[in-house]
């Protein structure tokens, strides 16, 4: 599926679970018409993670320390706890905070193109509409970015699917 597709159906495509009373997860799945390494590099490399989600300094490989700046305007430190490429990376960021997340990506290659899983875990259940709609819009920003290197207007899609991801969070209740 291409971004374009996406923005003309409007469809929310990722999902959201409790994992327990106070927190829960987003999670996204899409295809992406490109190898494994080219989408390894789109998640790891700061110069293209800044082309769509997120200015990241620092080291990004196992064990390592980083200080991310998000589109979407969260800014913090993260840490690297697995990294195996082209295919797994995991992220903790916040680490030993009470606002502390886990973001895991995973890559598994499809014939000619790859499909990218992330899961961010730990965010407060009040706050996973906003994350939902913030990781589809960002999502969708890498696909354009792949396709011809030229993200959305993230604020104006978040805001847009914030309502559809809201829906979602209230079912979780």
């Amino acid at each position: 599926m291409t971004d374009s597709d996406t923005l003309q159906t409007g469809r929310v495509t990722g999902s959201l679970r409790a994992i327990d009373d106070r927190r829960g997860a987003v999670r996204m799945e899409d295809v992406f018409d490109t190898d494994a390494n080219d989408l390894w590099g789109a998640v790891t490399d700061p110069r293209r993670l800044a082309r769509w989600i997120a200015d990241v300094d620092g080291d990004l490989h196992l064990g390592g320390v980083v200080q991310a700046r998000f589109t979407s305007g969260w800014q913090g430190p993260g840490r690297i706890e697995a990294c195996d490429p082209p295919h797994h990376l995991v992220a903790r960021m916040d680490p030993g905070t009470p606002d502390e997340t886990v973001i895991e990506a995973t890559i598994t290659p499809e014939g000619s193109s790859s499909r990218l899983v992330v899961e961010e875990r730990g965010i407060p259940l009040a706050e996973l509409a906003g994350h939902g709609a913030g990781w589809q819009a960002h999502i969708e920003d890498l696909g354009s970015y792949i396709e011809n290197d030229h993200p959305s207007q993230w604020a104006s899609r978040w805001a847009e699917l914030t309502p559809r991801y809201q829906d979602l969070a209230r079912r979780l209740a």
